[in-house]
C-alpha cells in the first residue's frame, strides 16, 4: 500500500527559513510541496522520508531565495492490484457504485452491480437509498453508510492536472464563465477502482458472525464433555 518512491526537484528556501538547520529547512519545503499532492503516475504523497543528496545552495538574483538541487525518498500511497484494503462506506454512493475511504483518501470507487456480489442492488429502503445484497435464500445484506469494509484493489484512474495553456482569443465573457466552472468540476487527479464481490470482502460484520457462532458452538460441546 505504500511505497518509497525517489524524487529528483529544485527546493527553494525562503530567508524565513534561513535560521533553521539546512536539512530541517529543506525537509519543511519538501514538505510543504510535496505531502497529501498527487505525483501523475506515481500516486499520493504523504511526506518527506530522507535525502539523499542535495548540491550548494545558490542566492537567487531578485528574491534572495535560495535554490537547492535535491534527491530524496518520499512515501507514497499506491497500493498494488490484488491487494485487501479496509475502508468506510461513504456518503456519495450512487446507482453507478459505492464510495470507499480510508482515513487520509476517499477517492476510490466501487462499481456496481458488477463489482459486487451477484444480486447486489440500489434501492430505496427506509427513506434513504442504499445497496443491498439479497443471497439466493433470499437474506438480505445492507452495504451501511460508514460501515467498515475490505475490498479489493482493481485498477488505477489517473487525470492530469497539469496547467494549460489558456485559449483567450476570440473568448466571450460567458464562454469564460463556462471554462471555470468546467475546471471546478474536473475529475479527481487520482481514482482507486475496486471489487467487492469474493468472499471475506465486503462489510466486515458480514463475515465476523460465523466465526463467533462456530466458538459458541465448540464451547458448548466443551461444557456438555465436562
Amino acid at each position: 500500500m505504500f511505497v518509497l518512491t525517489t524524487i529528483s526537484d529544485l527546493v527553494r528556501i525562503t530567508p524565513q527559513d534561513f535560521r533553521k538547520p539546512s536539512i530541517e529547512a529543506i525537509e519543511d519545503n519538501i514538505n510543504r510541496k510535496y505531502a497529501n499532492k498527487v505525483i501523475q503516475n506515481v500516486g499520493l504523497c504523504i511526506c518527506f522520508w530522507e535525502l539523499l543528496k542535495a548540491s550548494e545552495g545558490l542566492i537567487g538574483q531578485s528574491d534572495g531565495m535560495v535554490n537547492v538541487n535535491v534527491v530524496f525518498r518520499a512515501i507514497v500511497f499506491r497500493p498494488f492490484k490484488g491487494e485487501i484494503i479496509q475502508g468506510v462506506i461513504l456518503e456519495g454512493s450512487t446507482a453507478e457504485g459505492l464510495r470507499i475511504g480510508l482515513d487520509f483518501f476517499s477517492d476510490i470507487w466501487i462499481p456496481g452491480p458488477g463489482n459486487l456480489f451477484e444480486g447486489s442492488r440500489f434501492t430505496f429502503r427506509d427513506d434513504e437509498h442504499v445497496w443491498i445484497w439479497t443471497t439466493e435464500d433470499g437474506t438480505e445484506f445492507f452495504y451501511d453508510r460508514n460501515e467498515p469494509v475490505r475490498f479489493r484493489v482493481e485498477a488505477e484512474v489517473w487525470h492530469d492536472h497539469t496547467p494549460q495553456k489558456p485559449k483567450i482569443t476570440g473568448l466571450t465573457s460567458s464562454e469564460g464563465t463556462e471554462n471555470d466552472e468546467s475546471l471546478e468540476s474536473r475529475d479527481v487527479p487520482y481514482t482507486i477502482i475496486g471489487s467487492m464481490d469474493q468472499a471475506g470482502l465486503g462489510p466486515i460484520v458480514w463475515w465476523e458472525e460465523a466465526p463467533e457462532e462456530e466458538e459458541d458452538a465448540m464451547g458448548g460441546v466443551d461444557e456438555m464433555e465436562e
